[in-house]
Order: structure tokens, then C-alpha cells, then sequence
């Protein structure tokens, strides 16, 4: 009898050991809150290009890279070369330097042909320095790095001086869509399935759960989901004002 169990008990210590070893092996993707850049007329874009290349990897690898939610940026995208060599030739009348600006701020003026607009305005969550640097890496990828320290100067508001007022959205739909959400997660007919399908996440949980995967999206992971630990931002609470966070809970929470 007691071989028998001893058998049991080595076949389950066995069986998890190797689930232990294959979770392990599943590459973590961690987003975490882009570090704040400081830079004047003077920067040289090799300068750009470093502080680029680890925004690129933290904000951008969830959805371009695969080819399927987004076009592929470093590698080639339907013969077309890396991003550096066909940003100049996307849109008409933009060079290179100015498409990806307004991909990276006004993303839905441009959407390339086969893909849905779902990128979000990282105007909202990176400053002009970031946006800048992210776009000296992308053009650094076979092309020529045509930003300057100057473009950082002239996008970058002058000490003392007020913001220009911006439009405060709190419908949760245009806050949803305007963030992103639906490059990973599912509502309705809309949506990635990347993440949880939220189309009745309402009927399983409570606002003050919604509340924290939004904030704290790591704090709780929902079954199945394990995997993708790590690759919801995690700069939400930072982004959004506490009363879009709620309009958007309110909203998920009625999804029944």
C-alpha cells in the first residue's frame, strides 16, 4: 500500500514541477510607467535614439510586432522594409518625422489599411520629450533620424506658462476606445481577445474590482489569463482623472 502511494505521491510532485517550469518559461511582458525625460535644443539623436528604444519595448511591443493588432515597425510589414524605411511614403504630403508624430498623438487621422483604430492619443500619457524620442528610435530603424532637440524645445511648453485648455472627455465609450482598450480586450462586436472579454464583465464583478485591474492591473489576475501578467499598463491611474476612471467603471459595471 504504501508503494502505491509513494507512486501517487511522486507522479503529482512530478506533474508539478513541470507546470512550475513551463510557467516559468512564459516571457513576462512588463509595462511599467515610462521614466520622464529631460532634454533641450542641444540633444543629439543618438541621445533620442537610447532614451527611444526602452519606451518602444515598455509602450509599444503589446500591440506592434506580431503583425495582427498592429503593423510590424522593427521587422519588415508586407514588403514594405522596417518602419524607417516607409514612414516618409505612408501618407501624402508628411515626411517621415511628421507621419509618425501624428501616428503617435493623432493616430486615428491615419490608419493603415487592414487594421482597426484602436491605438490610443500618447499625447495623454507621454510628454512631448517621450513622444519625440519614441520617434527618433522608430525612424533610427532604417531610415535617417531627422528630430532634433529642437523639436523637444518647440512642442514643449515654456516655464510658467498655462496649458492650453484641453477638451475633458468622460464618456466611457470615447474613453475606452481613445486608450486603447479594445487592442486587448473585447466588448460587444469590438474588441481583441488578448485580454478578458469584457462584454459582461459587470455580471462577475464589482466596481471596486473593475476599479482596481484599471489602477492596479497586476493585483489580481483573472483565471486563464496568467500569461499575460505584466502587459497592461500600468500608468492609468496616472492618465486618466479619478472621475474618467469612475465613468469608465460605471460603464464596465453595468455590463451585465
Amino acid at each position: 500500500m504504501w508503494k502505491t502511494n509513494l507512486k501517487i505521491f511522486g507522479i503529482v510532485l512530478g506533474t508539478l514541477a513541470l507546470y512550475t517550469i513551463l510557467a516559468n518559461s512564459i516571457p513576462q511582458i512588463e509595462s511599467e510607467v515610462p521614466q520622464e525625460l529631460t532634454f533641450d535644443a542641444n540633444t543629439t539623436p543618438e541621445q533620442l535614439i537610447a532614451a527611444g528604444e526602452p519606451l518602444y519595448n515598455s509602450t509599444c511591443t503589446q500591440c506592434h510586432g506580431l503583425g495582427t493588432r498592429a503593423p510590424n515597425l522593427l521587422t519588415d510589414d508586407r514588403g514594405a522594409g522596417t518602419i524607417g524605411q516607409r514612414c516618409g511614403s505612408r501618407k501624402p504630403n508628411l515626411d517621415c518625422k511628421a507621419y509618425l508624430h501624428e501616428s503617435l498623438v493623432s493616430p486615428t487621422k491615419f490608419v493603415v489599411e487592414g487594421f482597426q483604430p484602436i491605438m490610443p492619443d500618447f499625447s495623454k500619457t507621454l510628454s512631448p520629450a517621450q513622444i519625440w524620442a519614441l520617434v527618433a528610435f522608430l525612424e533610427s530603424n532604417g531610415g535617417e533620424v531627422t528630430v532634433t532637440g529642437q523639436d523637444i524645445v518647440n512642442s514643449t511648453p515654456a516655464p510658467g506658462a498655462a496649458p492650453a485648455p484641453a477638451a475633458v472627455i468622460t464618456d466611457p465609450k470615447a474613453l475606452i476606445a481613445d486608450n486603447g482598450c479594445l487592442a486587448c480586450h473585447k466588448i460587444g462586436s469590438e474588441g481583441g481577445a488578448v485580454g478578458p472579454d469584457l462584454s459582461h464583465v459587470g455580471g462577475r464583478a464589482d466596481a471596486a474590482y473593475i476599479h482596481e485591474s484599471i489602477v492596479d492591473p497586476d493585483a489580481k489576475i483573472a483565471k486563464g489569463f496568467e500569461a499575460m501578467k505584466g502587459m497592461m499598463p500600468k500608468t492609468f491611474g496616472q492618465s486618466l482623472s479619478e472621475a474618467q476612471i469612475k465613468s469608465i467603471v460605471d460603464y464596465l459595471a453595468g455590463l451585465k
